[in-house]
């Protein structure tokens, strides 16, 4: 939880007493606003991350095996998380009150359940499964939302659902052409939704978006393009620096090991552009949204850099232990 914990404070402290004058420091609306948006730096991509590290050929590494626990949990703990938050922004409406039940019963099912279930796990089963949990999904936000209104609805984040899937599911490898073949492509038509989802920049009258806003970041004025360009940097820099935590424990394993286990965690997409998506929900804007969407589009594009970092560190710290293994022979 620490790799997701600690690069949502740097980049929400950084926003803070960076990017809002020192008037609103004390300002609990800028703090909860701030700490809702600055919580896309939490999650790391586990489905970019695990595509990229198994066609490197990782994945029978440590490496492998331990950042799929982690940034599966990162994402969860991102997800968990938005719920105290959006309390913060709305109050506690009943709403919230039943998403926090179907939370509770969700993990609770897949905890005593977990790996109870011999399921077919093909490509065709798995996006059947895909389907109608968001099916599920959407059809109680849309249900809630046609009987209460868009404000009341009723909004479970498909993650949660997919995740006590997997986990009451009897693990099955299955590893064709087919397979690899249909997940690639799965994977860049992902992508290629979330990058057209995010919100437009350029032909926006951002000074009249900025006097007519009803919040404390989306009211600050827009900044010139060097200077989103700089802090985009900076919060890159923040939001990796604070996914190096591994490097601390698993001190039975190699510091490279260990390095190429935090790089790999460097990775951010999916859940932090869902992120994104609430936080316009409540209307947050300004420099700080343009900020944090184009972080996301860096990582994105560093991503390939990132695998091929860890695939170096890991490869040569297996040569390492296979040569240690010689000389004790």
């Amino acid at each position: 939880m620490a790799t997701a914990a600690f690069p949502w404070i740097f980049v929400a402290l950084y926003y803070m007493f960076v990017l809002l004058p020192d008037i609103y420091w004390s300002s609990g609306e800028a703090w909860k606003e701030n700490l809702l948006l600055s919580r896309f730096a939490a999650p790391t991509s586990a489905g970019i991350l695990f595509t990229m590290l198994a066609a490197a050929g990782l994945k029978a590494s440590w490496v492998y095996k331990k950042v799929q626990v982690l940034a599966i949990f990162d994402d969860l703990d991102t997800i968990l998380l938005m719920i105290p938050l959006q309390i913060m922004m709305v109050g506690m409406r009943w709403q919230l009150g039943v998403i926090i039940l179907i939370v509770m019963v969700l993990l609770t099912l897949g905890w005593k359940k977990m790996g109870s279930y011999n399921m077919r796990q093909d490509w065709k089963a798995i996006l059947l499964y895909a389907v109608i949990t968001l099916a599920i999904t959407q059809g109680v936000y849309l249900v809630s939302k046609h009987f209460y209104g868009e404000e009341a609805s009723i909004h479970i984040e498909v993650l949660l659902p997919a995740f006590v899937l997997g986990m009451i599911m009897k693990h099955k490898h299955i590893d064709t052409k087919v397979e690899h073949n249909v997940a690639t492509a799965i994977s860049f038509l992902f992508m290629f939704l979330v990058g057209v989802s995010m919100p437009v920049f350029f032909g926006v009258d951002f000074a009249k978006q900025s006097a007519e806003a009803a919040t404390i970041t989306g009211a600050q004025p827009m900044m010139s393009w060097p200077m989103i360009l700089l802090h985009v940097l900076v919060v890159s820099f923040l939001s990796n620096i604070g996914k190096l935590f591994p490097l601390f424990f698993y001190r039975d394993r190699r510091k490279r090991e260990r390095l190429a286990l935090s790089i790999g965690m460097f990775t951010r997409g999916e859940v932090g552009a869902g992120i994104i998506f609430i936080a316009l929900g409540y209307n947050l804007g300004g420099p700080a949204l343009m900020i944090s969407v184009l972080t996301i589009v860096f990582n994105l594009i560093l991503t390939g850099i990132f695998v091929v970092w860890v695939e170096k560190l890991t490869r040569s710290a297996y040569q390492l232990e296979m040569a240690e293994k010689q000389l004790e022979k």
